[in-house]
């Protein structure tokens, strides 16, 4: 469709201030850790490559590179060469790409021999647009291209189309550490720590002190699991406002809008009674056919087709079976939502969450999914969880496989004992796969140290593994990039 060139400009104008030497307003000067990872790509101009920042609604997309044309034009960069827009605004998504560039150039024509830096967000509402940015990769030199995308296309040819054309950084809601900072809440003064794996070195007096430091952190914690890491509502005061904001910001316009605008769903009431479903059994066990037997008109397909969509939309993490073959394929699936603040807000639990020990465990457990997940995707993880084939139900929440690693996880969140009878899955599980070290995320402050994984069977010799016992606050603490 043809848009008027008036209207354009004036759009145009109104998201790029820094063309008329404008400052950027209402920019905080808070970053998030990402924010690194863009400004790399910016200063290696030697890839061809573009960058792709794919996560939900409001998780601070916009912001990071709103914050990083900050920084370019704050070095000099010349202000014309610098494209915003975003396919989001009605006027843009009924433009396309092409009007938007041919208006950008002559409004203001960029500076000659300097590259040209796009960023453009929401680009999953321009039609195949895996097939433009290819292209420009493949034959525009001077064009680098950033782009956001809140939606994952759902086709099969556009994931080939990427390969070794754009970098993908998924940008998770966020951290507990960049919780606190947002919030501007002191933080302790810890010992610098790479990984939890540094923890296996230490000495009990260092544990002590630790943990004398990092106590405080558990009220702060608690409190994130009710606000969740959308940084809007994170920081409203009001407990209650902030979480029908995540109903409504977040969960209500991605089901009703993007739903519909990108995928042409039309049974809205049905995407709806699956995610509910969802928000009682987070971090829980995947059963379809219980899932259609207690959701009316629900069949198996459209839960399958459904559970897609939110996947693509960033609302859902989905693990599989440890191990490989039939026991994969047959296995059913473990799901984590993206926040842990999103099944008590969208329940209406308020704080009533902390008085339920399984509501908070299975909070618990997905925050510090989302933790490890975060921290580690660069270096390509496979992310898992294990069951016992030999019927004795024992199980470890999470498994990350890093690449020769195999590091087991399991999450003890209740006021009890940490004893080894507790601990029987993870020990069942380093000893099976001949592991030396595992972690359980614990609450009790009382259990930070380490333990000797003791052998299954009285009398048994054999496997030795040690296990870290960590208290979840400091265990996202420290994962927080």
């Amino acid at each position: 469709m043809e848009i008027p060139k008036n209207e354009l400009f004036s759009v145009l104008q109104e998201f790029n201030p820094w063309w008329s030497g404008q400052p950027i307003r209402d920019l905080p000067d808070w970053e998030r850790s990402a924010v690194r990872a863009i400004r790399e790509w910016i200063r290696d101009r030697e890839t061809r490559r573009s960058l792709l920042l794919t996560g939900a609604r409001q998780v601070g997309k916009t912001t990071l590179y709103r914050q990083a044309i900050r920084g370019l034009v704050a070095e000099g960069f010349p202000p014309t060469n610098i494209l915003y827009a975003t396919f989001d605004h009605p006027l843009l998504k009924l433009a396309g790409l092409d009007q938007t560039l041919s208006a950008w150039t002559e409004l203001f024509p960029p500076v000659a021999e300097q590259p040209l830096m796009l960023f453009l967000d929401e680009i999953q509402y321009i039609p195949d647009w895996q097939t433009w940015l290819k292209h420009q990769v493949d034959f525009n030199r001077r064009m680098r291209i950033a782009v956001t995308g809140s939606a994952a296309p759902l086709q099969d040819g556009s994931v080939e189309s990427g390969v070794g054309r754009w970098e993908t950084i998924p940008l998770a809601t966020l951290s507990f550490g960049e919780y606190l900072r947002l919030r501007k809440i002191e933080t302790p003064n810890l010992p610098e720590i790479r990984s939890l794996r540094d923890m296996f070195e230490w000495q009990p007096a260092d544990f002590a002190r630790v943990r004398a430091l990092a106590k405080p952190l558990t009220p702060h914690f608690h409190e994130y699991l009710l606000r969740g890491g959308f940084p809007e509502p994170a920081l409203v005061t009001e407990l209650t406002r902030c979480q029908r904001l995540l109903r409504e910001d977040i969960v209500d316009k991605v089901l009703k809008r993007d739903m519909t605008a990108l995928y042409n769903v039309r049974r809205v009431l049905e995407v709806e009674k699956i995610f509910l479903y969802l928000c009682y059994h987070d971090g829980g066990m995947l059963d379809i056919p219980t899932l259609t037997r207690q959701l009316e008109g629900v069949n198996r397909q459209t839960a399958l087709n459904f559970l897609a969509l939110f996947e693509a939309t960033h609302l859902i993490y989905r693990l599989k079976p440890y191990g490989y073959g039939k026991e994969v394929l047959r296995g059913r699936d473990k799901v984590y939502l993206a926040d842990a603040a999103l099944p008590g807000a969208m329940l209406l639990l308020g704080r009533r969450l902390l008085e339920q020990p399984d509501r908070l465990g299975a909070a618990v457990e997905t925050a510090f999914f989302k933790h490890v997940f975060t921290r580690y995707y660069a270096q390509t993880p496979r992310f898992s969880y294990w069951r016992d084939t030999k019927g004795k139900e024992l199980e470890v929440d999470l498994v990350a496989e890093i690449a020769d690693r195999i590091v087991p996880f399991e999450v003890k969140y209740q006021d009890a004992e940490l004893t080894q009878r507790r601990l029987k899955g993870l020990r069942a599980f380093l000893q099976d796969k001949g592991v030396d070290q595992g972690y359980v995320v614990t609450r009790r402050w009382e259990d930070f140290g380490i333990v000797e994984a003791s052998p299954l069977k009285s009398g048994e010799n054999g496997h030795q593994a040690r296990i870290l016992a960590v208290p979840a606050p400091l265990a996202c603490y420290c994962l927080s990039a």
